[in-house]
C-alpha cells in the first residue's frame, strides 16, 4: 500500500508541477536515471553461469514466452479494440510485452520462488526490450490505417530502440559488472534497495507527469473523458485475464514455475511509463491513461495473489 501510495503522490505533484508551470521539456537522461537505480541493483545477483538454467527450465522458459509474447498480447489487443482509441490499445499492448518489473523478486521471494530463476528471467525479459519494441512498432504500422492515424519513419516508435537498449540494458549491466567488485557500496544498495526504489519511482513519475506533453490529459478529461473509466476496465480485465491463463499454465507447487508465474501477473509499468514518453506524439495522450491504471490495480492484485493464491511451503 505504501507504493500506490508514492505512485499516486508523484504522479499528481509531477501533473500539479506541469500545469503550475511551462513543465519539463523529455530527455533520455531519464532513461538513464531508471536504468542505474531500478534495473542495475536487479542484475548484481545475476552470474553468467546461472545462462545454464536456460537448458535446466527450457519447458518453463517456453511457457513464459508463449504467454507474455503470443497469449497476453492477443488479450491486449482483444480488450484495447473494444476501446475504439489508438493510444489505449497502444498502451495496453506495450503493458503486456513487458515482463515482470521492479517488484517481481520481491514477490518471487516472497513466495518461496526460485530466485536464481528469477533474476536469469528478468535479464533475459530485459534483453527482448527491443522485440517488445519492434511488435509495438509492427502494430502501429498494421493498426495506424484502421484508427485514420499517421504513422511513418519519422514518427515511429522504431527509433528509440537503440537508446533504450543502451540506456535501460548495455549500460545497467555494464555498470552492476563493476558495481559487484565493490563490496561496501553493494551492501548499502541491497539494504536501502527498498528505499532506493521507491524514491527513484517518485522522480520518475514525478518528472514523467510534469512534462509538457503530459499536460495533455487535460484533453482528454475535456473532450474525452468517457476513455478515463474505459481505460480502467480495460485494464482491470486485462490483469483478471492474465491471471486466469497464468494461474493454467504454471504449476505453483513448483518455485520454478512459481517465479515464471510472477514474470507474467505482474508487468514492467515504469519501464512502460518511460517508453511511452518517447512516443506519446505518436499514439496519442491516451496511450498514459491504462499504464496509469495498471500501477492502481497491480499492486493490490499481487498482495492478493500472494496472500489468497500462492500455496507453498
Amino acid at each position: 500500500m505504501q507504493l500506490i501510495f508514492i505512485v499516486i503522490l508523484g504522479a499528481v505533484l509531477g501533473f500539479m508541477y506541469g500545469s503550475f508551470t511551462d513543465g519539463f521539456i523529455f530527455s533520455q537522461d531519464i532513461c538513464l536515471f531508471a536504468g542505474i537505480t531500478l534495473i542495475m541493483p536487479s542484475l548484481f545477483k545475476f552470474k553468467l553461469g546461472d545462462i545454464q538454467l536456460v537448458w535446466v527450465h527450457k519447458v518453463v522458459l517456453a511457457k513464459g514466452f508463449v504467454l507474455n509474447y503470443m497469449i497476453l498480447p492477443f488479450i491486449a489487443l482483444s480488450l484495447g479494440f473494444l476501446t475504439q482509441d489508438f493510444g489505449i490499445v497502444s498502451g495496453l499492448l506495450l503493458i503486456s510485452l513487458l515482463s515482470g518489473g521492479g517488484m517481481v523478486m520481491h514477490w518471487i521471494k516472497k513466495s518461496s520462488g526460485d530466485t536464481s530463476l528469477g533474476f536469469l528471467l528478468l535479464f533475459i525479459n530485459l534483453l527482448f526490450i527491443s522485440f517488445s519494441l519492434l511488435l509495438l512498432h509492427v502494430f502501429a504500422q498494421y493498426a495506424a490505417p484502421y484508427f485514420d492515424i499517421s504513422y511513418d519513419s519519422e514518427i515511429s516508435i522504431s527509433r528509440f530502440n537503440e537508446a533504450v537498449i543502451t540506456l535501460l540494458i548495455v549500460i545497467p549491466f555494464l555498470a552492476s559488472r563493476v558495481v559487484i567488485w565493490i563490496t561496501p557500496l553493494v551492501e548499502v544498495i541491497e539494504k536501502y534497495r527498498r528505499f532506493i526504489s521507491h524514491i527513484s519511482i517518485f522522480i520518475i513519475l514525478f518528472y514523467l507527469f510534469g512534462l509538457q506533453n503530459s499536460q495533455l490529459l487535460v484533453d482528454v478529461y475535456d473532450f474525452e473523458p468517457e476513455l478515463i473509466p474505459i481505460s480502467f476496465v480495460v485494464v482491470f480485465f486485462f490483469y483478471l485475464f492474465t491471471y486466469m491463463v497464468s494461474k493454467f499454465m504454471y504449476n505453483l507447487d513448483s518455485a520454478q514455475e512459481r517465479a515464471a508465474f510472477w514474470h507474467s501477473v505482474t508487468r514492467y509499468l515504469t519501464l512502460a511509463l518511460v517508453i511511452s514518453t518517447f512516443s506519446v506524439t505518436t499514439f496519442g495522450v491516451s496511450m498514459l491513461l491504462p499504464i496509469m491504471f495498471a500501477y492502481i490495480v497491480q499492486i493490490p492484485w499481487a498482495i492478493y495473489i500472494n496472500k489468497k493464491v500462492m500455496h507453498y511451503s
